[in-house]
């Protein structure tokens, strides 16, 4: 890939239309991230059919500012009213909220704002620097090692999320399952579609990932018991401006907490499956072990803040080198980024870097745009978000839920994905509700044809005989890691 390649795309990306969109996006994010339930999962999950209509980074990059804008959204009704507005901002309000309580709930924002930014950068700067020499050395691995290597991050995957692997691996097989519906991709016989001939081209994408990530949330919120949740808005102490402003020397005495949390969060959103909630958590442990004052945190320290938004938000651009590099989603947002790569016609991978480079760099263009646009966005923002949060459930869930019948409609073109989306939330909600991780059937379903098209070569390649495999050593040995992580995710499970 050559320089004039990387600055044709910077330049598509730094265009008036990709602005406003981004920065669209972000308000989009912050706001949603505010809004306790929804949060940027649901709000891209629900954006990506309007998206049809729009360029390829256009729409990539707008979906990428509503979930870099949530990550800052969700820290602010953590800090006013105790109320994590997505899971990775609940360490966030172990500290934010006792300084809102204190008079300061401005201070703390800006504290999570800059955080975040700071963190996101970092992790975007990592992105573009490990992600094309990635994606060369990926570009080296056969069908065997592709499909070793997806068989590694299912094992991953279905450890780390949810609290017992054999369900993990059962919501894995599911979505395997879910997605040979349709025609047999080598022989093109129709498989699995019960009458249906809307089914030979497979479950919906979109219409799947907005059943069970939104319409599911959207279910379970509108009949949970909603009294008595609202909290008043913390009162802001404006008898001192430096209870509302950060100094320069504030935010410096917090440097080493912020670049540990981003390292922590770049790392961890590395590896498929993690998520940023537990990379919050770990930054927040290890700035609070490592803290000469460690005692005062939990009750008001900024550190905290500091610690676990650079954190968590770092985990946003690590997610993509996965992604991008090999075309293995690290979370839900990525899950639903493929999706939305898909409808516009690329496939993630490798391959991706050499056939679409001008629109790779246009992203990373497009990613720092987005970082500079949610410093702007939530500086100014800071009082609307406050009152943002008072809606009431019963305004903002049913207009999500029109929202996704409207979004599902246009883009499946009929009845047929609307009720595939209500069967996907019926499924979700009973996933949930036995202990089956929603998150690892979606990732199995969305990788469901890239893995039997890699299975089929690898049978054809080693003859149906597992010892050929001797001659695959990375393969071999990606197989050998994925039977350890099982092996070791099941050793807690038998101790309890």
């Amino acid at each position: 890939m050559d320089l004039s390649t990387a600055l044709l795309g910077l330049g598509d990306a730094f265009s008036l239309t990709n602005l406003a969109f981004v920065v669209a996006g972000v308000a989009i994010g912050q706001i949603v991230g505010a809004i306790p339930g929804i949060g940027p999962v649901m709000a891209m999950a629900i954006a990506i059919p309007f998206t049809f209509v729009l360029d390829p980074l256009v729409a990539i990059a707008f979906l990428i500012g509503i979930n870099k804008g949530g990550l800052f959204g969700g820290a602010i009704p953590a800090i006013l009213i105790n109320t994590p507005g997505t899971p990775d901002a609940a360490a966030t309000a172990l500290d934010g909220h006792p300084m809102a309580r204190k008079g300061q709930p401005k201070k703390a924002m800006r504290f999570a704002l800059y955080s975040s930014v700071t963190g996101d950068t970092f992790s975007d700067l990592v992105l573009i620097t490990v992600s094309v020499p990635l994606a060369v050395l990926a570009l080296k691995m056969g069908p065997v090692e592709v499909f070793a290597l997806m068989i590694f991050a299912f094992s991953v995957i279905a450890g780390l999320v949810g609290d017992s692997i054999l369900k993990g691996l059962i919501a894995a097989a599911l979505g395997l399952l879910a997605a040979t519906i349709g025609l047999d991709p080598e022989h093109g016989t129709p498989r699995l579609y019960f009458g249906y001939f809307e089914l030979f081209d497979g479950l919906p994408l979109i219409a799947v990932a907005v059943g069970m990530l939104a319409v599911a949330e959207i279910l379970r919120r509108l009949v949970e018991e909603t009294s008595g949740q609202a909290a008043a808005i913390a009162r802001q102490d404006e008898s001192d401006p430096a209870n509302s402003r950060i100094s320069f020397a504030e935010y410096w005495r917090c440097r080493f907490v912020i670049a540990r949390g981003a390292v922590i969060g770049t790392v961890l959103g590395a590896i498929p499956g993690i998520g940023s909630t537990a990379a919050a958590f770990m930054s927040y442990a290890s700035a609070k072990r490592s803290a000469p004052d460690g005692e005062s945190f939990g009750t008001g320290n900024p550190k905290g803040i500091a610690a676990t938004e650079s954190a968590n938000s770092a985990v946003m651009g690590a997610n993509l080198i996965p992604l991008l590099t090999i075309g293995i989603p690290g979370s839900i947002s990525a899950a639903l980024l493929i999706s939305a790569f898909k409808i516009h016609g690329m496939q993630p991978g490798p391959l991706l870097f050499e056939n679409q480079g001008r629109l790779i760099y246009g992203l990373f263009g497009a990613m720092i745009m987005a970082n500079v646009a949610n410093l702007a966005v939530g500086q100014m923002s800071l009082n609307l978000w406050a009152a943002v949060i008072r809606a009431p459930a019963s305004v903002v869930f049913p207009s999500a839920l029109v929202f996704c019948v409207v979004g599902v409609y246009l883009s499946t073109g009929g009845m047929f994905g609307v009720a595939v989306m209500l069967l996907a939330a019926i499924a979700s909600f009973l996933m949930r509700a036995f202990g089956y991780p929603v998150i690892v059937f979606i990732i199995a379903f969305f990788l469901g044809s890239n893995f039997e098209r890699s299975l089929s070569q690898t049978l054809v390649i080693l003859d149906g005989d597992p010892a050929n495999l001797l001659a695959h050593p990375i393969a071999a040995a990606l197989l050998m890691l994925a039977f350890v992580s099982v092996v070791w995710f099941l050793a807690p499970a038998r101790r309890r």
